[in-house]
């Protein structure tokens, strides 16, 4: 590849989607500059072909610096836990980095971006029926500083959209899972102890079970065939948590976790977490988790299937590379 090809910017490569999109956008032949942090763990990006520009999304200077002379660019840099100790600070760097990073890269003559969301920012009915793009979002039932800051990140990059003609096209991931989940996420936490025996019991819930390179190549389309301001959801299949625990230690040649937990019983557990939580212990279980367990998280990729040609594999496929990928990690180690 020549060295004159204007680089793909891509933000969060180091991190689980992120090292996916940077893998998928290397076989398509883009030329890379991964947006890193000064100290972090670059182990998802060891031996890429790619340049690095080092700063953070709070700093407005690196923002800049970091999309001279890029041609696209790829946000999937986030901050993503479901609990925090300062919610300002996820604050700042979902919604307030987020619109800094755009700005800088429309004022450096980026032509395309593609903004990593998250189904986290669209309605849910939450009952079991199935979600999708015109859903409608009710902002007061956002439970999770998480979810609050991905919505408010994707209002603003509407905004960007509609205020400063903004070349941008956004994706909603629902819940990756797959190799290279290296903090892990919480739902790979999840399948990594249940694949090691290690979850005895489960509160019930429902998710949206998708292979993360699978998220790594929505995003690539969207960037070829997206258009402009709209919104397309990155998903596969519908589990219940339980009967995703039971594909996961199927896979791992476990027994699966038999005893489902009541909520309601729960919430003395969580305020004493919480009140642990204030000495630095992270907690297990909080209000908020509990309340967002209350709703079946499913959604629809029909819009992404028929608009950007996006063609994810069974589920099944995700958790045995899931399983696979915590096994050799844990070995390695």
């Amino acid at each position: 590849m020549s060295s004159s090809t204007p680089p793909t910017l891509v933000t969060g490569a180091t991190g689980f989607v992120g090292s996916a999109v940077a893998r998928v956008l290397l076989a398509r032949g883009h030329r890379l500059r991964l947006f890193v942090r000064p100290g972090g763990d670059r182990r998802n990006i060891a031996g890429l072909d790619a340049e690095l520009a080092e700063g953070d999304l709070r700093d407005p200077a690196s923002l800049a610096a970091a999309a001279e002379g890029c041609r696209y660019l790829m946000h999937v840099a986030a901050d993503y836990r479901l609990w925090v100790p300062d919610p300002e600070a996820m604050m700042q760097a979902n919604v307030a980095g987020t619109r800094a990073l755009l700005l800088a890269a429309q004022s450096r003559g980026v032509e395309r971006m593609v903004y990593c969301s998250s189904v986290a920012a669209l309605g849910l009915v939450g009952d079991g029926t199935v979600a999708d793009e015109t859903t409608p979002v009710h902002p007061e039932r956002i439970i999770g500083i998480y979810k609050k800051s991905k919505y408010l990140a994707e209002r603003a990059v509407l905004d960007l959209v509609a205020e400063h003609a903004m070349p941008v096209v956004i994706v909603n991931p629902s819940t990756p899972v797959g190799p290279r989940d290296i903090k892990p996420t919480p739902t790979g936490k999840m399948i990594r102890d249940a694949a090691q025996g290690r979850m005895p019991a489960y509160v019930e819930t429902g998710l949206n079970i998708v292979h993360v390179d699978d998220v790594a190549e929505g995003h690539a389309l969207a960037l070829e065939r997206g258009v402009v301001g709209e919104r397309y959801i990155l998903g596969g299949e519908d589990y219940a948590l339980g009967e995703l625990f039971a594909l996961v230690s199927q896979v791992a040649g476990r027994r699966p976790p038999r005893v489902k937990l009541p909520i309601a019983p729960l919430y003395p557990l969580a305020l004493a977490c919480e009140a642990l939580a204030r000495f630095g212990v992270a907690p297990v279980v909080t209000r908020e988790t509990l309340g967002m367990a209350r709703k079946k998280m499913f959604f629809s990729s029909a819009k992404a299937r028929a608009e950007l040609g996006y063609a994810p594999r069974p589920a099944v496929e995700a958790v045995r590379d899931a399983v696979a990928w915590f096994r050799a990690d844990r070995a390695s180690r």
